[in-house]
Formats: structure tokens, sequence, C-alpha cells
């Protein structure tokens, strides 16, 4: 059982910033895989950006690439996403999830644990 809980979301406007964290309890961290997904008011939630275990690997969607980074600190059981060059259409509620057995994916289907979202919004 893994319990994940988001922080760092908020308002920021059109080019700012914002560092989300996910701080994780329960079983070893580095056995999962760890991604982030968003969802928009009335769209699917889609993938953002996932990293494995060891935070070797990293795989980030293309309409985030050189804006966003994916990290973890398995130290301190907390995954991180680093939003740069923020844009009005990455509002959305943001959420971290963990696939066991380190099975890094875009699928939001494989991951087994959620957290309960933050909320960022990006004005314009």
């Amino acid at each position: 059982q893994v319990q994940l809980v988001e922080s760092g979301g908020g308002l920021v406007q059109a080019g700012g910033s914002l560092r989300l964290s996910c701080a994780a309890s329960g079983r070893t961290l580095s056995s999962y895989a760890m991604g982030w997904f968003r969802q928009a008011p009335g769209k699917e939630r889609e993938f953002v950006a996932a990293i494995s275990g060891s935070g070797g690997t990293t795989y980030l969607a293309d309409s985030v690439k050189g804006r966003f980074t994916i990290s973890r600190d398995n130290a301190k059981r907390t995954v991180y996403l680093q939003m740069n060059s923020l844009k009005p259409e990455d509002t959305a509620v943001y959420y971290c999830a963990a696939v066991p057995y380190n099975s890094m994916t875009m699928s939001k289907d494989a991951y087994k644990y959620w957290g309960q979202g933050t909320q960022v919004t990006v004005s314009s």
C-alpha cells in the first residue's frame, strides 16, 4: 500500500513556474515507478511525466518537453514536477501516481495508487 499526497499547486501567470511535490508513505518508494498526470475540466486525464524507481530514466509528454522536469528523492520519499514557462493550457488538476514493479509507463490504467490532486491555474 502506498499513500500519495500532492502539494505545490496554485495560481500563476503565464510564463511563470511552479514546483509540485508528491510525498509518499507506505512501501519502499524505489520499488515504484512514478508518474504525473493532469485533468482539465471536461477532458480526459492525460499523461504528463514518468520516472523510474531509481530516477535514472524519465519520460515527458510532447506537450511539456523542454518546460517540465520530473525528479525524485527516494530518501525523502518525494517526487517532484518542476514546471517552467507555464501556459494557460497547462491549467488542470495534477495527480501523482505509483505503478508497482518499477514498470514505467504512460498508461494511466497501469497505475495502482493515486494522490488526491493539486490544482494548477495559469492565467493569461
